[in-house]
């Protein structure tokens, strides 16, 4: 098994000259015979072990074990223990998807932290089979019909070249200690009433039935790239994007050959589910503001696009302009500066506020503005509220959101890019200009 496992490691470039791994050992057969095979082909490593508390002495036990067997090959390893049930009711997910969050973002600290190039995982031949009906069951696209690949980004899967028969006749034949999980056997988790319920009746019907689900899934993976080329060309006439923000416009995504399939396409990689997705196309010809979030983003609909971006909690921050300062860092880069009336000419570019400096009080303040205020934009004689202005300047949602405002003495000095406030312009009786330039 070694030399497959050096062929197939070679043959999907999996592991780089050079690089150290980062395996993930629980303990049981698959990650022990994984431990094996890295040690003895040389490869750079350390291990992770997550203990989830799930099973009391059991998973302590476990993380005794692995320490051990890991310090006899000289190895470094990493363990930490989690509060998995609390987690999962915290999060409102079930307790396997609660592990696996847990893991997967232990994994992503210790990398940052410590510079692993890859992470390893012991998934092999059956996991793939048990992951497609998994995916089935959830109203998976294409990609997870294909089921498990051997590399996801920095994520590798050295044992897909195998199955957990061949893996257990290693282990025994190699004399590799290991140990036996008690929820394996539980039919609670949908994984294992998969492989104990419903896969046994598919190998009755045919005993090949392994190898030809495999060939099944490769032929389905040559699908899926096709497919992707197509998504990828049609994304680049209809998803465009903008500093931290994606934009989508409604009457390209509607002028493709398949909008609906183009649209999950899109938003599934911002964590957006198939319900939500549904609800947004059929929502395309709705008034604009109407909002719809996933865990981490929120599209727009704003006129003709969809605008994505990451959720945000409004920020609270206040930065303050003393009399002599020049320059400002944040929250955006300003030039400050001032000079006498004389003949100078007000320039027509919205980024600088020229002000009548006796108007002000300092220090200036600068933060997010709030519902309800108002000001009396430069040309009009009446106040406005800056809602009204702007749905008049026609801004979205995201745009009205990232608008800073600058105060002088809780009045509205400048809409930031925009406008400032009739009551601070220059007039002919202005002796000394304050200018703010948006650099």
């Amino acid at each position: 098994m070694l030399s497959q496992f050096i062929d197939f490691i070679e043959a999907n470039n999996l592991v780089e000259k050079g690089q150290e791994t980062l395996l993930a050992v629980s303990g049981g057969v698959d990650s022990m015979v994984l431990l094996d095979l890295f040690h003895k082909s040389g490869l750079n490593f350390s291990v992770a072990h997550c203990n989830f508390r799930l099973r009391g002495d059991e998973s302590d036990g476990d993380e005794e074990f692995v320490i051990k067997q890991v310090g006899h090959l000289g190895a470094k390893t990493y363990v930490k223990r989690f509060d998995t049930i609390d987690y999962s009711k915290i999060k409102g997910i079930s307790v396997e998807m609660a592990a696996r969050e847990l893991r997967y973002n232990y994994f992503r600290e210790l990398c940052e932290k410590y510079g692993f190039d890859l992470v390893a995982t012991a998934h092999h031949q059956d996991d793939l089979i048990e992951t497609f009906f998994l995916n089935l069951a959830r109203k998976t696209g294409i990609k997870g019909l294909t089921g498990i690949k051997p590399k996801s980004g920095n994520l590798i899967r050295p044992l897909l070249f195998i199955n957990r028969e061949s893996i257990n006749n290693y282990a025994i034949s190699n004399k590799i200690h290991f140990r036996e999980d008690s929820s394996n056997d539980s039919l609670v988790y949908k994984r294992n009433y998969i492989r104990h319920k419903i896969l046994p009746g598919f190998f009755e019907i045919n005993p090949a039935f392994r190898e030809n689900f495999l060939e099944g899934i490769s032929h389905l993976k040559e699908v899926e790239e096709v497919y992707l080329y197509m998504i990828r060309k049609e994304k680049e006439k209809v998803l465009f994007p903008k500093n931290q923000t994606g934009i989508i416009h409604i009457g390209n995504l509607l002028n493709s050959a398949f909008p609906k399939i183009l649209l999950y396409e899109i938003l599934s990689e911002y964590r957006f589910n198939a319900t939500v997705i549904n609800e947004i196309f059929e929502g395309l010809s709705d008034v604009s503001g109407r909002q719809y979030f996933s865990p981490t983003h929120r599209v727009v609909k704003d006129r003709d696009k969809l605008i994505i971006n990451e959720n945000q909690e409004k920020s609270q921050a206040v930065f303050y302009i003393d009399e002599g300062d020049i320059e400002l860092f944040d929250p955006v880069n300003l030039e400050i500066s001032w000079f006498p009336r004389a003949d100078f000419k007000i320039p027509g570019d919205s980024n600088i506020a020229c002000l009548d400096f006796d108007k002000l009080s300092f220090p200036l303040v600068i933060r997010k503005w709030n519902k309800g205020e108002y000001f009396q934009p430069l040309g009009l004689k009446g106040y406005k509220k800056l809602s009204d202005f702007f749905i008049d300047e026609k801004l979205s949602i995201p745009e009205k959101e990232n608008l800073w405002v600058l105060y002088s003495s809780e009045k509205v000095a400048w809409v930031m890019g925009y406008r400032i406030d009739d009551r601070f312009k220059i007039t002919p009786a202005t002796r000394k200009i304050y200018q703010l330039k948006i650099t």
